[in-house]
């Protein structure tokens, strides 16, 4: 088993629970970590042979522009579509951060990690 890991994916999108949130927007960070078997794809060098990063990129991509008001729904739906796209994963591990969020102080953000084994794990 390898962990393949996406650190870092910024997007700007219209997430929360106040109506200003979901107005103006804000960025938030994503970090992926997904568990598969990458043997074939070690002696192969073929992409077909593992879990494309680019693929998984573009689900974390699309669950983020459909609006949520809390991050546990956001990260449902991402962790949801990763399982459904590509079976081949067992484990999925998943940090979800709203940078500056509104607390009514400086915060750096808030963050929701959450992780699943999927049916084969």
């Amino acid at each position: 088993m390898s962990r393949i890991i996406l650190e870092g994916m910024e997007f700007y999108a219209y997430h929360g629970c106040f109506k200003e949130e979901q107005l103006t927007g804000n960025r938030f960070l994503v970090d992926l970590e997904i568990e598969v078997d990458t043997s074939k794809a070690e002696l192969s060098d073929q992409l077909k042979d593992t879990v494309n990063y680019q693929a998984v990129y573009r689900q974390v991509s699309i669950a983020m522009k459909d609006k949520s008001q809390l991050l546990e729904h956001l990260s449902r739906r991402i962790l949801d579509n990763i399982e459904s796209e590509f079976p081949a994963i067992w484990y999925i591990k998943l940090k979800v951060s709203k940078m500056n969020p509104p607390m009514g102080g400086q915060m750096k953000c808030v963050s929701l990690e959450t992780e699943r084994r999927t049916v084969k794990g």
